[in-house]
């Protein structure tokens, strides 16, 4: 029977072997078991003293007494040390239960059944040990059956899910967790079973009895087999990682907060625009925050309103009757495609006054917040407001977080989440507030970045030529486009400045920087070329002189480097770093490019200095537009490198082109593209100049935004040939009189006969002034176009300066009477000499005013 035990059996766990004593006291029977456990086989021990053949020699004499004793009858159970055979220095030890028999003869025998002791005691100390592990365990310890019912499990278990150990025997997993957790788990276990591969870490979640919160068990599953190898279920270890599900969801909306705290960074701010800021917000908050939100912003901060910081909601606050007037300027949406009829920002935070009824606001639509809303407390008090659900709708958690930047309100912006998502907890109060802070600061920059530009603008525009300017023998039109909101200011001008002799100087620069600094920078330069204009300068020498004028604004102080000393004599040290930051704010902004031109309609030629600005272009007719050949110099304000002259004649009807680099040149081409596009967009100059201009900015890709655009463009035409009179005069003083002869005579060929008497006397005072101060041959010049000119050359250097005649002099009243019957007079160098000239005004029909008494009289 032993030998045939069914698998299973307890003998397959322990040794048992048996052999019986015959009445001789030698070895009778032996068993299988018997040759297994002493390993010698029937034909070696059968006939053999078992005492001799297993014991020690100092047992055996204590031997043989015990087996007489037993041979007369007596039974014995002990422990006995044996040898094993072919193992000198290895005993065992075996608990030998002997019973006497008898045979058949009626003789005594025994009966010996041997069982190993060290395979007791490996059984007893692993059960031990697995109680110890099973009962002792901080983990849930529990063993299903094949089954799937529970065999086994520990105390640990039993707290976990209530009752004693022996409680849960016979029970199965829909037990303890709901449907869908007992169905996988159930699965899970089949498996095991049927495969024999473990499973570990099975994430499982569960409600405890007598427990509220949900728990997270982490699981390891394995299959147990019997001695044979046979499976008799499956054991499974529970850990609650309730703590650590926790931990590993915070860290994960950690992880999930910094990033959207990052993404808020680089998404957030990147336009000037304040709707479009209030957009990146809600691009960013939506989904990855929340589920519905919503900005609303100021609307006396939207309108520009110059009013101080925080005043836009302060009054309709302290006077109780609700928020002030605020837009809703951006709105978002995870959900609404999915729910019909959901409009974002359904929660409103107590009802909006808004064209007399309540509701959400539109997007774009002027509302108010009831004054005990939790919207407009939060308006008013800067901190976040919990609006609380109606009950009715999918939103059931809502945060009204106003917009704060340097402790002033914007604005509002409110953050949903529907059912299904988790309410709002104290991490997302904290994150909600910094992403409303981050673009508040945005939308706040964006305020005041629109407020310089609006002035910068302002001031830029009050700085360029009124109107369409008008020239002596020049066509002009000219168009100037700044950037847009999203780019600052820059430092574009143009200019037209009417000089002696109708000639006309023609300025287009372009000041190295942007804002209100660049538009500042560009009015001083502008009016430091009128004023060097008016001096009647070469353009080189205007260029040189704008040049010095430059770098002394770019100088802290205007140029002029102080000591730090007072009057008094006490110094007065400002601090290094203030005065860096100073110089730096100084200096960064007065660089500029300029092409400076001078056009004479008598020669029809026209004289250029570049500073550093891109090249004049001029369309002849029939002819393609080219590029001047106009050395560019250095830019304005570096220095060190004289401006050189280009004179070119003009055909009548050519085209002159001067512009700025907004024109020609963007990122998406290089500048000799944008120069060849602007020469072909001139191709045919022939047409009225407006349509021209028009021409040339809808052919371009000028991307405008991006850079301011200054185009000034003029068709030359020239003076009529009788529209000059021109002659040279001998060093003699007849001249004086063939002067006032030849100006009589002219005028009267022109119809000027009102200024004959006037021009007369004033050639007859420029003419002798040539003769007495001046040197070389006499130039006389007349010209008439809007206004009469009379030019008087000659080679002297000395210039004429007015000055007061004393009573008893003769003499020097001349320049008086030039400057009082003139409209202007002035003098300027010519490379051969100097020219003194006058203007008068051409006659409209009403009789010249007479001079007074007073003016006659300071003369003398």
């Amino acid at each position: 029977m032993w030998q045939s035990s069914p698998p299973g059996s307890i003998y397959d766990y322990i040794r048992v072997a048996s052999f019986s004593i015959g009445p001789d006291g030698l070895i009778e029977q032996w068993s299988r078991r018997a040759a297994g456990l002493f390993g010698m086989s029937f034909d070696e021990v059968v006939g053999k003293d078992p005492v001799e053949a297993f014991m020690p020699a100092e047992l055996r004499p204590d031997a043989h007494r015990r087996v007489g004793e037993i041979l007369d009858g007596k039974e014995w159970t002990g422990l006995v040390p044996f040898r094993i055979p072919g193992e000198n220095s290895v005993r065992g030890l075996a608990e030998i239960y002997v019973m006497p028999s008898e045979t058949e003869a009626g003789e005594r025998a025994a009966l010996c059944i041997v069982v190993d002791v060290r395979a007791l005691r490996r059984i007893e100390t692993d059960l031990a040990a697995s109680q110890a592990i099973f009962g002792q365990s901080p983990f849930g310890f529990v063993l299903f059956g094949t089954d799937f019912t529970v065999v086994r499990a520990n105390k640990r278990f039993a707290t976990v899910f209530g009752g004693e150990a022996d409680d849960h025997r016979g029970r199965t997993v829909e037990d303890y967790l709901t449907r869908p957790e007992a169905e996988r788990l159930a699965g899970t276990l089949r498996r095991v079973l049927e495969t024999g591969d473990s499973v570990t870490d099975l994430q499982l979640v569960g409600t405890p009895p007598g427990s509220v919160g949900r728990r997270h068990w982490s699981m390891n599953l394995y299959r147990v087999h019997s001695g044979s190898g046979r499976p008799v279920g499956i054991a499974g270890l529970a850990t609650d990682v309730t703590q650590r599900h926790i931990a590993a969801r915070e860290a994960a909306s950690a992880r999930r907060n910094l990033a959207l705290l990052n993404e808020a960074s680089a998404r957030i701010g990147n336009s000037l625009d304040l709707e479009t800021t209030a957009r990146e917000l809600l691009d960013v908050a939506v989904p990855g925050f929340c589920d519905l939100a919503s900005v609303d912003l100021y609307q006396g901060l939207l309108t520009g309103e110059e009013a101080s910081p925080g005043s836009w909601g302060r009054r309709h606050q302290e006077s109780g009757t609700g928020s002030a007037e605020l837009r809703r300027v951006a709105h978002a949406s995870a959900v609404s495609d999915a729910l019909p009829g959901v409009v974002p920002g359904a929660r409103t935070g107590g009802g909006v006054e808004a064209d007399g009824g309540t509701g959400p606001p539109e997007l774009g639509s002027v509302h108010r917040y009831p004054f005990h809303s939790p919207c407009a407390v939060a308006l008013r008090t800067g901190r976040v407001e919990d609006v609380p659900a109606d009950g009715r709708g999918f939103v059931h958690s809502t945060l009204a977080v106003p917009m704060v930047a340097h402790d002033v309100v914007v604005g509002l912006v409110q953050f949903s989440r529907t059912k299904g998502s988790e309410p709002f907890g104290e991490r997302d109060r904290a994150l909600a507030t910094e992403l409303a802070a981050r673009a508040a600061v945005c939308i706040d920059n964006a305020r005041l970045y629109r407020r310089e530009h609006e002035r910068a603008l302002i001031l830029q525009r009050s700085l360029l030529p009124p109107g369409d300017p008008e020239a002596a023998g020049l066509d002009i039109a000219c168009r100037y486009l700044p950037g847009n909101t999203a780019t600052e200011v820059g430092g574009d001008w143009f200019d037209v400045i009417e000089l002696p002799g109708h000639r006309t100087a023609l300025v287009v620069g372009d000041v190295m920087g942007r804002g209100l600094r660049a538009a500042v920078a560009m009015g001083e330069l502008r009016t430091a070329v009128r004023t060097l204009a008016l001096l009647d300068l070469e353009p080189a020498e205007v260029l040189s002189a704008l040049d010095e004028v430059a770098r002394g604004l770019g100088t802290p102080g205007g140029g002029e480097r102080s000591d730090g000393f007072g009057a008094g004599g006490g110094a007065q040290w400002p601090s290094r770093a203030a005065h860096k930051s100073r110089e730096a704010d100084l200096s960064e902004v007065y660089l500029a490019t300029c092409v400076y031109a001078v056009y004479d309609p008598v020669t029809r030629r026209c004289t250029f200095a570049n500073a550093g600005h891109l090249p004049p272009v001029v369309a002849e007719p029939g002819e393609p537009a080219m590029l001047l050949d106009v050395p560019p110099g250095m830019p304005l304000g570096v220095g060190g490198e004289p401006f050189e002259e280009v004179e070119v004649e003009l055909k009548e009807g050519s085209l002159l082109a001067l512009y700025t680099d907004g024109l020609v040149e963007s990122r998406d081409h290089p500048l000799d593209e944008g120069l060849d596009a602007f020469r072909q967009a001139l191709a045919e100059p022939s047409q009225p100049l407006e349509d021209v201009c028009d021409h040339v900015l809808r052919t371009l890709d000028t991307r405008h935004g991006e850079d301011d655009i200054a185009l000034l463009m003029a068709r030359i035409q020239g003076l009529a040939p009788n529209a000059v009179g021109d002659w040279q005069l001998p060093r003699e003083l007849r001249s004086v009189s063939r002067a006032r002869e030849l100006a009589r005579v002219q005028l009267t060929a022109w119809g000027l006969d009102e200024l004959v008497d006037t021009t007369e006397l004033l050639v007859s005072e420029l003419v002798t002034n040539a003769l007495r101060y001046g040197e070389g041959e006499i130039r006389l010049r007349l010209l008439r176009d809007r206004t009469l000119v009379c030019e008087v050359w000659d080679a002297g250097l000395v210039q004429p300066r007015r000055r007061r005649a004393r009573d008893t002099d003769e003499g020097g009243r001349g320049l008086q009477l030039v400057g009082l019957l003139s409209a202007a007079w002035g003098s300027r160098r010519t490379p051969r000499g100097k020219t003194v000239w006058f203007e008068l005004a051409l006659p409209d029909g009403q009789p010249a005013a007479e001079l007074s008494v007073e003016q006659l009289l300071s003369m003398y």
